[in-house]
């Protein structure tokens, strides 16, 4: 299994990946038919240095992710948003940590003082990931989600550098 920084030419093999998330998971933003391809987007997005992402691989094929993106205005440039997915024969395996590891490091380099993430609050296992990472919760998001015929509450995290 290798961890490395996802390029433009990862953009298919990268879609295909968050397709496959969404499709296990409700804990994600996207329901299974929502997610919109569109190439150039996500390309620019990868290729932007001012954004992390982050590929999980395995047998050519990209099985999980963990994206940052900082802020663009001056005001928030210190900070970024992050965003992790695995696919789910790859959870509870320590890949989580290692991403969060390499995550500290960028930030740490680019200057970044303050990580932020939402999660639901049902997302216990999660929720632990984040905790043991050096994130603390901040507040609660009340209704923020309608996940199968009911809102769902998140949680704001942070971790300060």
């Amino acid at each position: 299994m290798e961890i490395r920084r996802l390029i433009d030419t990862d953009v298919k093999e990268f879609y295909n990946c968050l397709k496959i998330i969404d499709s296990e998971t409700d804990f994600m933003m996207f329901e299974p038919d929502e997610r919109v391809w569109n190439e150039e987007r996500l390309a620019k997005n990868l290729k932007d240095e001012n954004n992390l992402f982050l590929g999980v691989i395995e047998d050519g094929k990209i099985v999980g992710f963990l994206s940052a993106k900082r802020g663009v205005f001056r005001r928030i440039r210190h900070t970024a948003y992050v965003v992790i997915g695995m696919q789910k024969n790859y959870c509870n395996r320590k890949i989580g940590t290692k991403l969060f590891q390499m995550l500290d490091n960028w930030a740490v380099k680019n200057k970044i003082i303050r990580l932020e993430l939402t999660v639901e609050c049902e997302n216990v296992s999660a929720i632990k990931l984040y905790e043991k990472s050096g994130f603390t919760i901040e507040g609660i998001k009340k209704k923020t989600m309608y996940v199968n015929g009911k809102y769902v509450d998140e949680y704001m995290m942070s971790k300060v550098f």
